[in-house]
């Protein structure tokens, strides 16, 4: 009996789709070292939020709970996270997606940071936030 390991696969995803993720991404308030967590396990809200946000390393300034999750629901909406589900429903932790698995690992073997938006991926990630133009 021969045993085979499957090749892991990565989905295709449309080039429009992978733009307006990173692009969400390098807007967000958010470091590298929260995504690269959520590589590994699902994070809670409150361990973003405040203080420990900052202590951890995952935010670049002190968001408050509604504000990060603000943030982490338009994460949601392009397809970089998902919300963490229990036998008691939704929870409030988050993890990475396939999708946001493939870019995270793109931009951790560059370096420890994600790049700087431009003033026009700030303005469009703003306009396709605000206009819901995410799917």
């Amino acid at each position: 009996m021969t045993s085979s390991t499957p090749k892991e696969q990565s989905i295709k995803y449309p080039q429009t789709t992978v733009e307006r993720a990173k692009r969400a991404l390098c807007c967000s308030p958010f470091k590298l070292t929260l995504f690269s967590a959520m590589g590994d396990r699902s994070i809670p809200l409150q361990t973003i939020a405040g203080k420990t946000g900052i202590e951890r390393g995952y935010t670049q300034k002190l968001l408050t709970e509604r504000a990060a999750e603000a943030e982490l629901i338009w994460l949601i909406d392009v397809g970089l996270l998902r919300r963490e589900v229990d036998g008691q429903g939704i929870t409030d932790s988050f993890r990475l997606t396939p999708l946001g698995k493939q870019i995270i690992a793109i931009w951790e073997s560059q370096g420890d940071y994600f790049p700087s938006p431009s003033r026009v991926d700030q303005i469009y990630n703003t306009l396709n936030r605000w206009l819901k133009w995410s799917r």
